[in-house]
């Protein structure tokens, strides 16, 4: 790695980059406007989430107070665990510990600044890593094994057997770091009792875990609010995805972006309501007035990525989707599988419920809510088996209108590189016109955004689409 990069952490570089961002919305319009030609390198981020009003300006908040958190954290005397997006951190709110999730941090640089995480993404295969894993987890973790990081002291995952590079990712890091380390099994299936009582053992002997790690035994009174507030935010995030279903959408494009990435950075935490509660205004009003969330307030088609989103600098997927009138209608990220969620009728089976009545029911519910997190519920078996990819993939198409389906990921994804095709063409049968990306979502290396602009173009003109 070029000694240059070792001269500022990654993740304060990140917090003080939210940070300012974060204060630029704090002004009048004017006062904005005449600061965007003094930020060149970072306008193309800060002005459309500005420009969105409340929520944006909330978004970069959460985001400044999450890092912040993790470059604070020793000195509160709390401790940090590394994990992934596809844990939900619930649990660590609950007992007072400072999650740094790899996979949205690497969304956040790839995202703001233009040289991305490739240089840390490159700083894991110098020490060993295998270069054939997903860029999602390499882009932060090269940062903390490079020492450009608050030092972890743990690290927790959940369900390592649904994607082996990001199981390899963390064994990796637990070998290197040397640092304690638990990992959840992921369920065979997701209504069978046996199963279920397999998990919930799991999930009682990770909270053993934590409280020998910490010193600190968990607050029930504590996690039984963590889990109602994630009960409050998923009713709002209902709402909004049912108002989805209206053509046109009344959801701005870069919605479903804050949907998730509240859920992965801030689920349970009053900072994440609160955003929640400034874009269903916004939906509900849109929606009274029969207008799309897009810019123009028109809406050609409506797209559904049925895996992962790109995130090439400036959010330039969303920026393309709305300059070319196409709806964003989510994306395998966006949906979390609450019993009430308007898509899970007729797949009631795959839903999880919040119980906060006692102990042994919140457990019961957190355990329910990590097996149905993104890839554990969906790509963790055969994709045509029930409960699984295509039928919920189609289910979602078929709710939210979808004109055409696309696939996004990286050269890592080996469980869905393994069957993208098989389940594309069944996509197809369907009726849906389904596009496969090839590039990486996290490392305009392996294909520029401009080329894959260019390919999705393509797609549009030659389907007849647009």
């Amino acid at each position: 790695m070029r000694p240059e990069v070792y001269e500022y952490n990654f993740d304060w570089m990140l917090w003080r980059t939210l940070e300012a961002a974060s204060k630029v919305g704090d002004g009048f319009d004017k006062e904005f406007k005449h600061m965007l030609p003094y930020i060149p390198y970072f306008r193309g981020i800060v002005e459309p989430f500005i420009n969105l009003g409340e929520p944006g300006n909330a978004f970069f908040k959460m985001l400044s107070k999450y890092l912040k958190n993790i470059v604070t954290a020793h000195e509160q005397g709390k401790k940090i665990v590394m994990t992934t997006f596809c844990f939900s951190p619930t649990i660590f709110y609950a007992m007072d510990i400072v999650p740094v999730t790899l996979e949205a941090l690497t969304v956040l640089a790839s995202v703001m600044w233009k040289r991305g995480a490739t240089e840390y993404m490159d700083f894991c295969v110098e020490l060993g890593f295998t270069e054939t894993s997903c860029s999602s987890q390499r882009g932060t973790l090269g940062a903390y094994l490079a020492g450009l990081g608050e030092e972890i002291d743990m690290l927790v995952i959940n369900t390592a057997g649904i994607c082996d590079t990001n199981a390899n990712a963390f064994s990796f890091a637990k070998t290197f770091l040397d640092k304690p380390f638990y990992s959840l099994n992921y369920p065979a299936s997701l209504n069978d009792p046996e199963v279920n009582q397999y998990h919930r053992d799991d999930f009682k002997a990770l909270i053993q875990f934590l409280e020998n790690q910490t010193g600190k035994r968990l607050d029930q009174d504590r996690l039984g609010k963590v889990l109602d507030e994630i009960a409050r935010q998923e009713t709002i995030v209902g709402e909004m995805e049912e108002l989805q279903r209206l053509v046109p959408s009344p959801l701005p494009v870069t919605y479903n972006f804050l949907i998730y990435g509240g859920r992965f950075f801030f689920a349970g935490m009053p900072e994440y309501t609160e955003i929640l509660e400034t874009m269903v205004k916004v939906v509900r009003k849109n929606a009274a007035q029969g207008q799309s969330g897009i810019s123009s307030g028109k809406e050609k088609l409506r797209a559904f990525m049925f895996y992962i989103d790109h995130y090439a600098l400036n959010l330039s997927l969303w920026n393309w989707f709305d300059k070319r009138e196409i709806n964003h209608i989510g994306s395998l990220l966006s949906r979390s599988f609450k019993n009430d969620s308007p898509y899970v009728k007729g797949m009631e089976d795959v839903a999880y419920n919040i119980d906060s009545t006692n102990l042994d029911t919140m457990i019961d519910s957190i355990a329910m809510l990590n097996s149905r997190m993104p890839m554990v519920r969906s790509v963790r078996g055969p994709y045509d088996r029930p409960h699984m990819w295509l039928e919920e993939s189609l289910a979602l198409a078929k709710m939210y209108k979808a004109d055409c389906l696309i696939y996004n990921g990286t050269p890592g994804c080996r469980n869905t590189w393994s069957n993208v095709k098989l389940i594309a063409k069944d996509l197809e049968k369907a009726g849906y016109p389904t596009h496969i990306m090839y590039g990486d979502a996290f490392d305009d290396r392996v294909e520029s955004w401009e080329a894959t602009a260019a390919r999705l173009d393509e797609f549009l003109n030659v389907r007849g689409l647009l």
